[in-house]
């Protein structure tokens, strides 16, 4: 996959992750399609190192959005300022 698919799989991901986290993410379109992409890298080869799955189930997916909703979390607990 091309470089402007790993993009668009990217901002599906981020999209899909921003949704099922609860909270407030007051973030642009451009992290949102880098958390996306990171957490669909670190789910999809980090289960594929495991041996969860293979290259293109549909798990894949799944774990790139659990990827992603992961790095949302850590990225809210960085960029949060104590109040």
């Amino acid at each position: 996959m091309g470089i402007i698919g790993t993009i668009i799989i990217g901002l599906i991901v981020g999209l899909v992750a921003r949704f099922l986290k609860p909270g407030n993410d007051s973030m642009g379109w451009i992290m949102t399609i880098l958390l996306g992409v990171g957490g669909s890298l670190l789910a999809s080869y980090g289960g594929q190192a495991l041996g969860l799955y293979e290259a293109g189930e549909g798990a894949g997916f799944i774990g790139a959005v659990i990827g992603a909703i992961i790095l949302l979390v850590i990225y809210g607990m960085v960029t949060s300022r104590k109040h």
